[in-house]
């Protein structure tokens, strides 16, 4: 049996398949939906690429599993699909990030990204988890999205935040706050 080629041709014309066969535009909003996950994925290596610290690390590989079980719900034609994005799973989220907001001084201003690749990498993902949590509920307007998804969704943007200050802390770097310049 010979290797199977990566290309199909048959998305040539504008469409692909999602889970199921039913054949989408490539524009469809679960396409967009699971294609920002995706592309959130994608930058949460670019990220775990920063980080020295193995817990840390194994945290990241288990919201990008996270991410790739999401991303197959999304995907799914079968309206009403049920998720394994469990309210356990958010439970455990919101753990990780009381823990990490425990170890951080308290914010008294509005901060920038940046300072260190950590946290510079970690405000991408907060961005592009924002924008698929867009995506998500452009989804749930045409067909209902498990609730837990929207919940955890939301939750990790606020946890890239989190982490990003942690690695600014981490590094002994000045958090960048920001001056308002207009008047």
């Amino acid at each position: 049996m010979g290797k199977s080629r990566i290309y199909t041709k048959t998305g040539d014309e504008g469409f692909t398949s999602l889970v199921g066969g039913k054949r989408v535009l490539k524009t469809h909003p679960r396409i967009e939906a699971y294609g920002t996950i995706d592309e959130l994925n994608a930058s949460m290596a670019c990220l775990s690429e920063t980080i020295g610290d193995c817990d840390d690390r194994e945290i990241l590989l288990r919201i990008q599993s996270d991410l790739f079980t999401l991303g197959a719900y999304l995907a799914s034609e079968k309206a009403g699909a049920s998720c394994a994005i469990s309210e356990e799973e958010i439970a455990w989220l919101e753990e990780i990030m009381d823990q990490i907001d425990e170890q951080l001084p308290p914010l008294k201003h509005f901060i920038l990204p940046g300072g260190c690749a950590g946290n510079a990498w970690a405000n991408v993902c907060r961005t592009v988890c924002r924008r698929a949590e867009r995506c998500i509920y452009r989804v749930n307007e045409q067909e209902k999205v498990d609730p837990a998804v929207l919940r955890f969704v939301n939750r990790l943007s606020d946890f890239f935040f989190l982490f990003g200050r942690k690695q600014s802390d981490l590094h002994h770097m000045q958090e960048i706050i920001w001056e308002k310049r207009c008047k």
